[in-house]
Order: structure tokens, then C-alpha cells, then sequence
């Protein structure tokens, strides 16, 4: 879900706000690391990320509708961002 098009293009829209050099292939690649990541967090971590990133879901009979947190999406990207670039020593 988090790698559809729509999504890849609003998350880059809203990053773009937090970040002015980021680009949509970052988005893109940082949205596909995202599930190695996701199997490494604790529980606790995931109940959050999930909070932080679902704004609303609706199940009915016809199935289940999740609406995301663009917003949140970007700010989780520039955290993945943050820990992909090696630090320099102070």
C-alpha cells in the first residue's frame, strides 16, 4: 500500500515542505525499505507507527478502507532518510 503511486507522489508533495532538496526517488526507495525495518521494531514501536501513520479505517461488508496520514508518511521518511546517511563525528 505504502508503495502505490498516489501515495509515493502525495508523501513526496508533503515531504517536499519538511525537506526542499528531497527528491521522489528518495521517497520511493525509503518507502521500500520500510518493511526490513518494520520487522525489526518492538511491538510497542509498530502500535505507534501505525497511530502515527492511519488517520481513519472503515470496514464494511465490502471490504476495508484505510486512509493515511500523508503527513505522518512524510515525517517517517525523513527519519529513514536521517538514519540512511552516516553521521560525521563531532
Amino acid at each position: 500500500m505504502l508503495r502505490a503511486p498516489e501515495i509515493v507522489v502525495c508523501t513526496w508533495r508533503v515531504a517536499r515542505q519538511l525537506m526542499d532538496d528531497i527528491q521522489e526517488a528518495e521517497v520511493r526507495e525509503a518507502l521500500e525499505r520500510f518493511d526490513p525495518i518494520w520487522d525489526e521494531l518492538f511491538p510497542a514501536e509498530q502500535a505507534r507507527i501505525v497511530q502515527f501513520l492511519v488517520e481513519r479505517v472503515d470496514v464494511s461488508l465490502d471490504g476495508v478502507d484505510i486512509r493515511l496520514r500523508t503527513n505522518g508518511i512524510a515525517s517517517l521518511i525523513a527519519d529513514l532518510r536521517m538514519m540512511a546517511t552516516p553521521q560525521r563525528a563531532a
